[in-house]
């Protein structure tokens, strides 16, 4: 699974970590799905046990534009677009069974989908998307973001687990 945050906020950027930021719940929401064995502390750096263990459950993060920002928000159109181009020219590459965008607008944005919705995607609406890798959009984990809690991203991250298995 190849997980895609929008792009490092500033916290991330300052310790090279995803989503490190103190009080993002995208850590505990991984953990309580079961895709990690502890809760990831990044806030301070990803640890090199944390990393491999990402690895060798075949969980990758990257992220759509490269650039810090204070919020996600602060990000043009056409960096989207160019976000989303350049992910879709790398899957080729990288080969994952499943990839999850994470934050609907900027999905919407980036691929030009205004009707997207949260949760699995139809690939033939993105021009070159491999048919054989899923897609699914999920909410921003960020504490912005206060319509999903831990449980409920929880699940949602055990849904996309789910359907690489299924």
């Amino acid at each position: 699974m190849l997980i895609v945050g929008i792009n490092p906020g500033l916290w991330t950027a300052a310790v090279n970590a995803p989503f490190a930021r103190p009080g993002n719940r995208f850590w505990p929401s991984l953990h309580q799905a079961g895709l990690t064995d502890h809760l990831v502390d990044a806030s301070l750096g990803l640890a090199v046990d944390d990393e491999a263990q990402l690895l060798a459950r075949g969980i990758g993060i990257t992220n759509l534009v490269g650039r810090a920002t204070a919020r996600a928000d602060e990000l043009g159109k056409q960096e989207l677009r160019d976000g989303a181009s350049r992910l879709v020219r790398r899957l080729d590459d990288i080969r994952p069974r499943v990839v999850a965008v994470a934050g609907i607008t900027s999905f919407r944005i980036g691929y030009s989908q205004p009707k997207a919705h949260l949760g699995q995607q139809d690939t033939s609406l993105i021009d070159g998307w491999p048919a054989d890798i899923g897609l699914h959009v999920v909410p921003q984990p960020s504490g912005l973001n206060a319509h999903y809690q831990v449980p409920d991203l929880a699940r949602i991250w055990r849904e996309v687990w789910e359907s690489i298995e299924g």
